[in-house]
């Protein structure tokens, strides 16, 4: 069919401004964080994170509490409720990436940083890397660990965020932070799902602003 030239005009502005509308609204659409804000992804808080956390006595030793994050994350709520609430600590931080150790640190900074629109930069044990690394040893209980950052994820002037599932002693994330700031990084906030107070873990990175979802009083 041959269109009359004022009616084919006429399609051809239709055609144009359909297409720079669905350009704007995919752009504000990633920019307010994809589908959740948007309402395609709901989280109706049904009740309290800490609900979800599973506490086992005497685990690993006697007169320890464990306590156990897989019950968060195998309940479509607490999942949904541990990324909101990770997110709601970082409303109006300025940063540009999340740093997180393996392997919870992954669970939970991946979906803040793709809700957030951020870059994620994995810490990994010695040798699972496969570019070039910077490395730093750090104290255990009982002995001495490694870890690992690729030695281009990070550039002078970077502003990060470190998330982890837990803060115990807070010598791993102490030595995450110390990696990240060898690279020219700044450590612009640091943020758990659940906090050990008893362990004092906050004590190490006392220079940082650190903060938790979840706090239990003893160990």
């Amino acid at each position: 069919m041959i269109l009359e030239p004022k009616l084919q005009s006429l399609w051809i502005s239709i055609l144009f401004i359909s297409n720079n509308y669905l350009q704007k609204s995919a752009n504000l659409y990633f920019r307010k964080g994809g589908p959740r804000d948007f309402g395609l992804l709901r989280c109706v808080k049904m009740k309290e994170l800490k609900e979800y956390v599973r506490s086992i006595p005497d685990f690993p030793e006697p007169g320890i509490i464990f306590r156990d994050v897989t019950t968060i994350l195998q309940d479509p709520d607490g999942l949904c409720l541990s990324i909101d609430e990770l997110r709601g600590k970082l409303q109006g931080l300025d940063y540009n990436m999340i740093v997180g150790p393996e392997s919870r640190g992954f669970i939970f900074g991946v979906p803040v940083a793709y809700a957030e629109h951020k870059a994620f930069i994995p810490v990994r044990k010695k040798g699972k890397l496969p570019c070039e690394t910077v490395s730093i040893d750090y104290d255990l209980e009982y002995g001495k660990a490694t870890i690992e950052i690729h030695k281009d994820a990070i550039k002078p002037g970077d502003k990060v965020v470190i998330v982890d599932d837990l803060i115990a002693t807070g010598g791993t994330t102490e030595a995450i932070a110390k990696l990240v700031e060898s690279l020219g990084g700044e450590i612009v906030k640091i943020v758990f799902v659940m906090e050990l107070e008893g362990l004092k873990g906050r004590e190490k990175l006392s220079k940082y602003n650190v903060d938790s979802l979840i706090k239990y009083e003893g160990k």
